[in-house]
């Protein structure tokens, strides 16, 4: 901005100190070429000049021509700026340290360099003039000239020491003065400046510059009104930079005289220090817009402020949270007021911010830290606050609103008079259904009891009766849910909870699974006769109660009931149409018996139950006597079903077949068929048994002991012994001692590992230690029993298998017990159980043609819970983002947000918000990523990915400051999700350099 003055001086330019022609004798007719080059020199035409000097110095034998010519020829040189200029003036000195232009010569390149504005290489070369040879004005001159020279190269102490000898001179006085008054003003010692700037008496001085500096140093003083009319009075002689710096002189002065209509158009004028504004620039700007209540042209300054660290930032970020209120932009707000409670250079505004955002992340949730411990600390820092009572209210609801019910319950239990007993009473229950939900259906009944104990509100009685009944129902407490439900119907305000309508049917459940068949009948009818809406769930109720009779013998009644559920749509109508079948077979209706269990294999050719109709066809064709067609009927079981455990009855019964027809070697190749085909089973030792028999009859009894002692699972001499040691550990059971059953299974395997009861043992010995929780100890013997597909108890223990190996999160060895279970399974609950396992399995291995494979295989099974869709869903989405098919991700997650809970409709509502990022709707995303801080704050993870998301979205909508206060915030509260930081800190870096580019205060390099 500083320039030196010149139009004071115009006889420094061009002057070259020359000898006087008539001083010597050297400016004779006979030294014309020296003549010439001198006065090509005087014209300036330096290089011609140089040239004939070269010449001259080379030939002239006179010593003082040379003389003069090596110096004319070095001081061309310095003119035209030719490399070695200064080598060659040296030379001059050192060869001719007489002559007496040398010290001409040094203030002479000085002068030169110093017109030419090179002010260091004028001060090496004024360095080197001796003052004591100059004469009074070649001396102000010199001091002048040095003490500007040293002022231009950042040297102001000593510049003052030179233009304060020169003060008094009429020619370099006021310059002079100016200079002094500058470095003055440079220093911010504004009364020194003026002092100074007031002794200036030239008037060409006093207006090129001094009004500036005069508005400048006013302002400065406070002296606002004096500043203004300075500044407006030099803005019209002043070029552009200048006119930039006094708008801001002008602008801020009415800021500070509080004039900010005034003020807006000055500032908006400013053009900052090298086209940048700083972060107090836009601060400045912003307040005048937010006082002038221009609350979206205060944003779009007050956003530009990028970490900011001081009391003007803090200022800021207060105003513009105000700003954002006011324009009902609540998550920016929060954001804005959480920075401004961050600082502590004005503790009034900390406390305000804090508690503006205290009360934003109750109302609008908080992805940074849970809202719970934002209230927290607000009381711990303000514990005697006025409005303690307020954040106490607002604490408990926050915990209630941001679904950490476990947490409310801890703050309840430990501050009773934080809220009522009604409020401790929802919590509870809140938390009971939250366990539930997560199958922890102990704590959900423990926790729904302490709700109870508490009940108020006669609306979440009944609601906490009916849970509590379902999770006791689920642990096998039929007799308590039993009591649950009953409570439940007793309680009036029932009629108005909606998941208890039908507790006629949950109660006929818990009935119907204690055998209590008689009130199961009477819940089942009841629900049957009144639920007209949900046919899938009348339909299961006709199939229960149908049972019910069955069960009691009642089978007409089970027919016609069996009937009514034909009658409907369901997922079990195969069998309803064998118990049906069977029902026949009761009531000595064989050939009605026969008739639909022949049109039961026809109509349901791939029900699991198929294998039981052949099977019983062919008992039923055997006992009317038609062997034949029952032996048929045995033969397409066996054919068709070789893994189902009726294969090896089947067998024994064609066996007993040809055996009662004396057909007896048929008989044997059937019992011998069992006995390879099936061993360590009851029908192996059965079918040795009856082999016997034949071969007793056939009088072979030494072929039959040759054959018994060449098979390795029974011991038959062993039998009674055998029999004994299991019969004791079963009494053990039976009596509820679990320890000494445990033991004495073990000691019955340990001796009879082929005993004729092993299956028995090993099941049963599981099912113990399964029931204890130790999952571990009960493995190796359901893999024993899963082993022997054809087992009764194959299917619950393969079932068992995988439920242990997914529990350790062991997919790769669970995999072939799952695809096991799922082509075994007769019932469809352990199939599906399979399918979606499978399914999340193969995705653990990043199969994701088979994760979808198996997806579309549970969301195609009817009467699944949301829970198992859910997942379904979220294996399509995840397999579809893994292999970049965003849109078949897309509609997956839609899917999966109307039915998920929890982490999973976390995840759901990040990617809402991430597609929405996608298609450029950032206000629409950024909603989403609200929704997601709100109510599923405490899945932190997806919390974290959803700022970074939101902070991308304002920077897209062009809200800088919230862009990158999102991110750090990121960077500093979520370092135990290295990517999501990773992920913060290179967006960050990526606007920091942008903002870099237009705002001075922003350090692309400082973290």
């Amino acid at each position: 901005m500083l320039k030196k003055i010149t139009a004071f001086f115009p006889f420094l330019m061009g002057i070259i100190w020359v000898a006087n022609a008539q001083e010597s004798k050297i400016y004779t007719h006979e030294n014309k070429d020296f003549q010439d080059a001198l006065a090509l020199y005087n014209n300036e035409q330096f290089q011609a000049a140089q040239t004939i000097f070269e010449k001259v110095k080379s030939t002239t034998k006179d010593e003082e021509i040379a003389a003069n010519s090596a110096y004319y020829v070095a001081n061309s040189a310095v003119r035209l700026n030719q490399q070695g200029a200064d080598r060659l003036m040296e030379e001059f000195v050192d060869k001719y340290p007489t002559s007496t232009k040398r010290n001409s010569a040094f203030a002479d390149v000085a002068d030169y360099y110093f017109e030419t504005g090179k002010y260091p290489y004028a001060l090496k070369w004024y360095n080197k003039v001796d003052q004591s040879a100059l004469s009074r004005g070649e001396m102000d001159k010199f001091n002048f000239n040095y003490g500007y020279s040293l002022f231009s190269s950042r040297k102001p102490q000593e510049a003052e020491r030179y233009l304060e000898k020169v003060t008094t001179s009429p020619v370099y006085g006021s310059q002079a003065k100016y200079y002094l008054g500058y470095i003055s003003y440079q220093q911010d010692d504004y009364e020194e400046a003026n002092e100074r700037f007031d002794q200036i008496t030239d008037q060409n001085v006093l207006e090129e510059k001094l009004s500036y500096y005069q508005a400048d140093m006013n302002f400065k003083l406070g002296k606002f009104e004096e500043a203004i009319a300075l500044a407006k009075k030099q803005l019209p002689k002043s070029d552009r930079t200048e006119v930039s710096e006094l708008n801001k002189i002008i602008g801020e002065s009415y800021f500070n005289l509080e004039q900010y209509e005034n003020a807006i158009p000055y500032l908006k004028e400013y053009r900052g220090k090298r086209g940048k504004w700083s972060n107090t620039d836009y601060y400045l700007l912003g307040y005048c817009y937010y006082k002038q209540g221009e609350y979206a042209n205060a944003i779009d300054q007050f956003n530009k402020i990028i970490g900011g660290t001081n009391s003007v930032s803090q200022n800021a970020y207060y105003h513009l949270a105000e700003c954002y209120l006011k324009q009902d932009k609540k998550q920016e707000a929060l954001n804005a007021f959480r920075n401004a409670s961050q600082m502590d250079f004005k503790p009034e505004i900390q406390k305000d911010a804090f508690l503006n955002y205290a009360r934003l992340s109750y109302e609008v949730g908080n992805a940074y830290e849970p809202v719970p411990q934002v209230i927290t600390n607000y009381l711990e820092t303000y514990p005697n606050d006025e409005h303690k009572e307020e954040m106490q209210t607002l604490l408990v609801d926050s915990y209630i609103t941001s679904k950490n019910f476990a947490g409310a319950m801890e703050l309840l239990e430990n501050n009773q008079n934080y809220a009522s007993k009604e409020t401790y009473q929802k919590v509870t229950y809140y938390r009971g259904i939250e366990l539930f939900m997560e199958g922890d259906y102990g704590s959900a009944s423990e926790v729904l009891g302490k709700s109870l104990g508490s009940a108020v509100n006669d609306l979440f009685r009944a609601r906490a009766n009916y849970w509590k009944a379902e999770a006791d129902y689920l642990l096998n407490r039929f007799d308590d849910a039993v009591a649950g439900f009953t409570s439940f119907k007793q309680n009036s305000a029932s009629n108005g909870v909606l998941e208890g309508k039908d507790v006629d049917y949950d109660l006929a459940y818990a009935y119907f699974k204690q055998k209590d068949y008689g009130n199961a009948i009477t819940y089942f009818k009841a629900f049957t006769d009144s639920q007209k809406n949900n046919v899938e769930k009348l339909h299961d109720g006709y199939l229960r109660l149908g049972d019910s009779y069955f069960a009691t013998s009642k089978y007409w009644p089970a027919i016609e009931t069996y009937n009514e559920a034909l009658a409907l749509t369901g997922p079990e109508k195969d069998y309803a149409s064998y118990q049906k079948a069977m029902s026949y077979g009761f009531v000595d209706r064989t050939e009605s018996k026969i008739e639909n269990l022949e049109n039961f294999v026809v109509q349901y050719a791939r029900s699991t139950f198929k294998d039981d109709a052949l099977f019983e066809l062919g008992n039923t064709y055997v006992s009317a006597g038609q062997e034949n067609k029952g032996l048929q009927a045995y033969d397409r079981l066996i054919g068709e079903y070789r893994g189902s455990s009726l294969v090896p009855q089947a067998l024994m019964r064609q066996g007993l077949v040809f055996y009662n027809s004396s057909r007896n070697n048929e008989a044997l190749a059937k019992f011998k068929t069992v006995v390879r085909d099936f061993p360590n089973t009851q029908e192996a030792i059965q079918a040795v048994a009856t082999a016997k028999l034949v071969y007793v009859d056939l009088g072979r009894v030494d072929e039959y002991a040759s054959w018994v002692n060449g098979l390795d699972f029974v011991e038959v001499t062993d039998a009674e012994l055998d029999n004994a040691t299991f019969d004791s550990a079963q009494k053990q059971n039976i009596e509820g001692k679990t320890d000494a059953a445990i033991r004495g299974y073990q000691k019955y395997i340990e001796e009879f590992p082929n005993g004729l009861r092993a299956l028995d043992a090993n099941f049963s010995l599981a099912q113990l230690y399964f029931g204890k929780g130790d999952k571990e100890a009960a493995l190796p013997y359901y893999k024993y029993v899963a082993d022997k597909t054809t087992s009764e108890y194959a299917e619950q223990a393969l079932t068992r298998v995988c439920e242990v190996y997914i529990g350790k999160q062991d997919y790769e060895t669970a995999l072939p017990y799952l695809l096991k279970l799922e082509d075994q399974a007769n019932i469809q609950q352990n199939r599906t159980f399979a399918q979606s396992n499978l399914m999340k399995g193969y995705y653990e291995q990043k199969n994701y043609s088979k994760t979808l494979e198996y997806a579309d295989k549970v969301l195609s099974t009817s009467s699944i819970d949301d829970r198992i869709k859910s997942d379904a869903q979220i294996m399509i989405a995840r397999s579809a983002i893994a292999t970049g098919d965003e849109s078949k991700a897309k509609s997956a997650y839609t899917q999966v947000l109307t039915i998920a809970s929890g982490g999973t409709a976390a995840e759901a509502l990040y990617y809402d918000a991430y597609f929405k990022n996608q298609e450029g709707d950032y206000e629409s995303s950024n909603i989403s990523v609200q929704k997601l801080a709100k109510d599923y704050a405490t899945y932190k993870e997806w919390g974290g990915k959803g700022l970074v998301l939101m902070a991308k979205n304002f920077y897209a909508l062009g809200d800088s400051y919230q862009a990158t206060y999102i991110l750090e915030s990121v960077i500093s509260n979520f370092a135990q999700f290295p990517e999501i930081v990773a992920d913060a800190k290179a967006e960050l870096a990526i606007i920091k350099s942008k903002e870099s580019q237009s705002n001075s205060s922003v350090d692309p390099n400082r973290d």
